[in-house]
């Protein structure tokens, strides 16, 4: 039997555990007795410095000058971010910026564009 591809990534690599369905790349876990109609997908709910809704493929734009860690480079305000990438965790932009390349950020240093 077919392993089911992941109902919150669609990753293709999950396995199973106990009773349980596992995907390794999210870490996402459902039942294996739960079919996919069944299965709800948590949401990220991500807001930026004023308070709209963030959603995969948004644009935004820095609204200060922040530090990059482990570079002297500064990523001046107003630099825009195209098709950003939601995800959990302090930092919760995942994007890439023409000149730094692949970079997370943190909401609350951005606004919706």
């Amino acid at each position: 039997m077919a392993m089911p591809n992941c109902p919150k990534c669609s990753s293709e690599y999950t396995y199973e555990s106990d009773q349980m369905y596992v995907c390794p790349e999210c870490g996402h876990e459902w039942s294996m007795n739960a079919s996919a109609a069944e299965e709800v997908i948590e949401a990220l709910e991500v807001r930026d410095a004023n308070g709209n809704l963030l959603t995969d493929g948004d644009t935004v734009s820095v609204i200060k000058d922040l530090k990059v860690k482990g570079s002297s480079s500064v990523l001046k305000m107003g630099t825009k971010v195209k098709n950003i990438r939601l995800v959990e965790g302090d930092h919760n932009i995942d994007c890439k910026i023409d000149g730094f390349g692949a970079m997370n950020l943190k909401s609350e240093y951005v606004k919706k564009i």
